[in-house]
């Protein structure tokens, strides 16, 4: 087969790599935001904490060099103060020094004065307008006790919040570039070891495509314990699958093996019937055709009732079964009343429930087919029973005969096995149709002389519900 016809073509965005991916890269962008947002965060905080020292620095420094000169506080502005505001360059600053009375000493009457007690005012930071634009402001206190003047000196100083802004967003930045480039790394690392993941279910994809499309053997269950899962489910679906194919393939080859004989017969007779003018030779002929029509015909049941149990067995749940209602159906639908009107046919069975886990239509057919194999090769009285001993259940039917000889009887069941008392008109089916329901359902065909008769039985694992007989 070539190669463009074994290759799958899947779009990229229905894809199992495709879908991690975009996973992980959603993951990656909310970590990145939640990153930015604490970055941002982080770096308002050192911003305002390092500003703000600067502010309180540039407030000691006008504070110390506060004297009292003649009775009166006098302020000689100092150079390192203004040094400490300079280092933000684009940032406007305001100061002012006040006496107890809220007399402006020196500065800007503009600057603002926080609104709390003026005796003994700690160190007070706080945000205010400085010309309309948003600034932070310090205010630190000095208080003096001299014989000629005693009161506080009240210094605010304030400058604008760009470098504040500017340094924010620098801090930012440096950690969204850093996180940028892990995200980075860490999504082409992801690829690679998802790809590498991912190598089993490709590899057994590969294999499926190269097997003969007769091939169902189970495929080798390698790789991680997810794939392993994933293989051994298909493996099961594969058996059941080998097994729809093998009944499909046995029916073929059984219709093509069974069936030529008889209607190569069968159109013998009803030549030999329709040129025939000797009366009586023609109905002997007739009545050959009759019984060929009539064998075919059982032929063509039993072929059939096995193609459906394989179905069944394969597809029907097992449910719990009572194996009474198995037998009082089968004697109640009257069939060996049509094969063998002569035939004595009697029910054994208690009051209590048998139960089992089975198929109740494919219980059915193998208990008929158990009753016609005894009507045909047994002897009456024909007796159909249920019984259960400790954990196993079994439903049977036993005849007055004592069977067919241990060789043949190490045989029957296989298709289309014959034996001395089939004389000549039955392909062996129905045993086989009873062998394959009792494996299907976890149980076995037992046959064999029991109480001076011969009987097959289906023995199954009981399930609750059932009582010891």
């Amino acid at each position: 087969m070539p190669d463009t016809q074994n290759r799958i073509e899947m779009p990229f965005r229905n894809s199992l790599l495709a879908r991690v991916m975009f996973g992980v890269l959603a993951l990656l962008a909310a970590g990145g935001i939640i990153v930015a947002v604490a970055s941002l965060a982080y770096g308002k905080q050192a911003a305002r904490q390092s500003f703000d020292r600067l502010l309180l620095g540039a407030a000691q420094d006008i504070a110390e060099s506060t004297k009292i000169i003649n009775g009166a506080p006098s302020v000689d502005l100092p150079v390192s103060a203004f040094s400490l505001l300079s280092l933000a360059l684009d940032d406007r600053i305001s100061y002012a020094v006040r006496a107890a009375d809220g007399t402006l000493l020196t500065g800007y009457a503009s600057a603002p004065l926080p609104d709390i007690d003026r005796q003994g005012i700690a160190p007070h930071l706080f945000d205010a307008k400085l010309q309309q634009e948003r600034a932070r402001f310090a205010t630190i206190s000095r208080r003096f006790a001299e014989r000629d003047y005693s009161g506080t000196v009240f210094i605010t100083v304030g400058q604008t919040l760009r470098a504040r802004n500017a340094m924010a967003v620098e801090l930012t930045r440096t950690a969204l570039i850093g996180v940028g480039v892990a995200g980075i790394v860490l999504l082409i690392c992801a690829l690679f070891v998802i790809r590498s993941i991912m190598k089993p279910l490709q590899k057994m994809a590969s294999d499926l495509l190269a097997r003969d499309p007769y091939d169902l053997t189970p495929i080798p269950s390698q790789g991680p314990s997810e794939v392993a899962v994933t293989v051994i489910a298909m493996n099961q679906f594969m058996r059941r699958l080998d097994r729809q194919v093998g009944a499909m393939r046995n029916l073929i080859s059984d219709t093509a093996h069974q069936l030529r004989t008889p209607v190569a017969a069968i159109r013998a007779h009803a030549e030999y019937a329709a040129v025939e003018q000797v009366p009586a030779h023609r109905k002997q002929g007739l009545e050959r055709l009759l019984k060929r029509t009539r064998s075919l015909g059982n032929l063509l049941d039993q072929m059939l009732s096995r193609a459906l149990v394989i179905h069944r067995t394969d597809n029907a749940p097992p449910e719990p079964v009572d194996l009474r209602d198995i037998a009082l159906q089968v004697v109640e639908s009257k069939d060996h009343a049509v094969l063998a009107p002569d035939a004595v046919v009697e029910l054994v069975i208690d009051e209590g429930a048998v139960m089992v886990l089975a198929d109740e239509i494919s219980l059915r057919e193998a208990v008929k087919n158990m009753l016609m194999n005894a009507l045909k090769h047994g002897t009456s009285p024909i007796r159909i029973g249920v019984s259960q001993i400790g954990e196993t259940a079994e439903i049977w039917v036993s005849d007055a005969g004592q069977g067919p000889p241990r060789e043949v009887l190490d045989r029957i069941g296989d298709r289309f096995e014959r034996f001395a008392a089939s004389k000549g008109d039955s392909a062996g089916l129905g045993l086989s149709i009873v062998n394959a329901v009792a494996e299907a359902f976890g149980g076995k065909m037992v046959m064999g002389v029991h109480e001076n008769a011969f009987r097959v039985a289906i023995q199954l694992p009981c399930t609750s519900g059932g009582d010891d007989a």
